[in-house]
């Protein structure tokens, strides 16, 4: 079954430029999809930032993940339809099981496979391009994405899932409704009012759904 489109409330002029870039990169203008990467790079990494645990950074790295995202998106773009799918949500589809494969090597390797110092990796990055890596490293040291994500960090967990789900996931505020047990008017005023603080970080205008 095909992903559902994006959510009216999402259809940012942010996210219609994203599909844009899509549906040229689709159309056989290459250089595109370096420019959807950089535009989904900052989510991607806020993203990773926050669903690993700090006990298991030894073996899973934001940076990682990102560049896992990145090689698997470019092999599996032929088969993105982008007038049948969001760009986010496919990319963020391939992010989460990109996760669960990372976590599930980490709890094979034993108890102490993502602990500080640990040399086991869940990824073992081969033949990324240049251009990723530099990319991935650039948002690694953005000083307002790290500030997001120690803000983002000390929310709570609903406020939490708010970010990730509406902000950098882009999903439907009936589909956030559903898992945090919220209507769904009661899920956009309060992603809205979360958005408005988050509005001082200086983060990319790209970085969540609806910027």
């Amino acid at each position: 079954m095909l992903p559902d489109p994006p959510a009216p409330e999402d259809a940012s002029p942010g996210e219609l430029d994203t599909q844009n870039l899509a549906r040229a990169a689709k159309a056989g203008e290459e250089q595109r999809f370096g420019e959807l990467y950089e535009r989904i790079a900052p989510a991607l990494f806020t993203w990773a930032s926050v669903r690993i645990r700090p006990a298991m950074r030894g073996a899973v790295d934001p940076q990682d993940v990102v560049q896992e995202v990145w090689c698997r998106a470019w092999k599996a773009f032929p088969s993105f339809d982008p007038d049948e799918q969001s760009f986010r949500l496919w990319v963020f589809r391939i992010a989460k099981n990109v996760m669960l494969e990372a976590f599930r090597k980490v709890q094979r390797s034993g108890p102490k496979a993502g602990a500080a110092g640990s040399s086991t990796r869940a990824f073992q990055l081969l033949n990324v391009p240049d251009s990723a890596t530099a990319v991935s490293r650039r948002v690694a040291r953005h000083e307002g994405l790290a500030k997001l994500i120690e803000w983002i960090d000390a929310l709570d967990e609903d406020e939490k899932k708010l970010v990730v789900f509406c902000g950098l996931e882009g999903l439907s505020y009936t589909e956030v409704g559903e898992r945090i047990d919220a209507s769904k008017d009661t899920v956009a005023k309060r992603w809205q009012a979360l958005r408005a603080r988050l509005a001082s970080f200086g983060v990319p205008k790209e970085l969540l759904v609806g910027e």
